[in-house]
């Protein structure tokens, strides 16, 4: 059995995966340094004019907009850190530290929705207390809508480019900033006009979607951190692409897990069991590179290479299987003492018990005699009799030096 190593050589590879995670990690800081940017703005315009025009939920909304600068910087630091290579302590990377601040986001984006459908039915109960507004108000709710809306589409197209699940997390936490500037907007409308139920109506809806959304994007970290695989539509794709790749002839034990932007993969690869190593592990170097051509996600995979079992109908024995040097003192002791050196003994233990073949010299002072090889042959199968672990020892003798 084989163990390929995970990580071909770099100039096997399209591209090294340190560069792509490099590439990974500047868009996503600079996609949330523009997020931070435009919060620390509105914020600032929020509070100046909600002051102004008397409009308390301005200044609400702009404590709001405060908190994503606290999310902003938080999704900054992941950003960087995740994109940190592996060391002693995290052997495959840091990208869990994206997965739990998409958690973090998640569960704020539940209690921002919780917190509508909360104060939707405050202002219910007490929609006469409401101030009159000035309509500068309603135009800086609009401009702050307008504002939110865009960041968050964009954000969005960022988390997808760059596959980018904690960006995700953030998009939709814009856009809930965009339903709280929404609920803002209609509610001042709704004033100026004389329909102020209006507001509360609103911000309930919004309060659900948001609150759902949260619920998602936590529970989508939470199966990334307890491993979950990659889908059956998925896997079956993944199973084509391995199962395809010359040499191999069976496959089992497929197993997956994602870490933020990127899926990681163990497999059971079976080839021809008389393989060397080095063909062996040439094999699995080819399924490494057909499953990172078609399959751009997984970025890191180890294959375990598995002789098929060819084994015979005997009965297998009973405990393990002799060692290296307990098959050469049995090879030694069919061939004598006067017999010549073996070149090399190739074992292969299949099916529970071992198919032994023995390279011996060319030279003409060292060549078994016809003789001596007939003798040679009906003592090796009267001792396989007595040796059930063994199905066959073969011998050869080189053609020439």
């Amino acid at each position: 059995m084989i163990h390929a190593h995970p990580h071909p050589p770099a100039a096997r590879s399209p591209l090294p995966p340190d560069g792509d995670e490099a590439l990974r990690s500047r868009g996503i800081q600079r996609t949330t340094l523009i997020a931070i940017a435009t919060n620390a703005l509105l914020s600032l315009a929020q509070i100046t004019v909600g002051l102004f025009a008397n409009a308390f939920s301005l200044v609400a909304d702009a404590a709001h907009t405060l908190s994503d600068l606290v999310t902003d910087v938080l999704v900054l630091f992941a950003g960087r850190r995740g994109a940190d290579p592996a060391d002693a302590s995290h052997p495959y990377g840091h990208g869990r530290i994206e997965t739990v601040t998409t958690m973090l986001l998640g569960a704020v984006l539940a209690a921002v929705g919780i917190g509508f459908l909360w104060s939707s039915g405050l202002r219910l109960q007490h929609m006469d207390a409401l101030p009159e507004l000035h309509p500068a108000a309603l135009a800086m709710a609009l401009l702050t809508l307008a504002a939110k809306e865009g960041l968050f589409r964009y954000t969005l197209a960022a988390a997808r480019r760059l596959k980018a699940p904690l960006l995700e997390a953030n998009a939709w936490h814009a856009r809930s900033d965009a339903a709280s500037s929404l609920v803002v907007a209609i509610g001042i409308g709704g004033s100026l006009a004389g329909y102020p139920f209006l507001e509360p109506l609103a911000a309930a809806l919004v309060g659900f979607l948001i609150m759902g959304m949260g619920i998602r994007l936590s529970w989508q970290a939470v199966r990334e951190l307890i491993d979950t695989g990659l889908s059956e539509d998925e896997l079956a794709r993944l199973r084509e692409t391995i199962e395809a790749t010359p040499g191999v002839i069976g496959l089992h034990d497929v197993r997956t897990r994602r870490m933020a932007g990127r899926v990681l993969c163990d497999a059971h690869v079976q080839v021809e069991p008389r393989l060397t190593v080095s063909e062996g592990h040439r094999v699995s170097d080819e399924v490494y590179l057909h499953v990172r051509a078609a399959h751009p996600e997984i970025q890191d995979m180890l294959v375990h290479i598995d002789p098929e079992d060819d084994g015979g109908s005997r009965a297998a024995p009973v405990g393990p299987l002799p060692a290296r040097k307990d098959v050469a003192a049995a090879v030694g002791q069919l061939l004598g003492r006067d017999a010549p050196a073996p070149l090399r003994i190739q074992i292969h233990y299949l099916g529970k018990r071992i198919d032994v073949e023995v390279l011996l010299p060319a030279a003409a002072a060292t060549a078994v005699p016809a003789g001596q090889a007939e003798t040679l042959s009906r003592h090796t199968e009267a001792w396989l009799e007595a040796h059930a672990e063994y199905r066959s020892i073969r011998f050869f003798q080189q053609i020439a030096p």
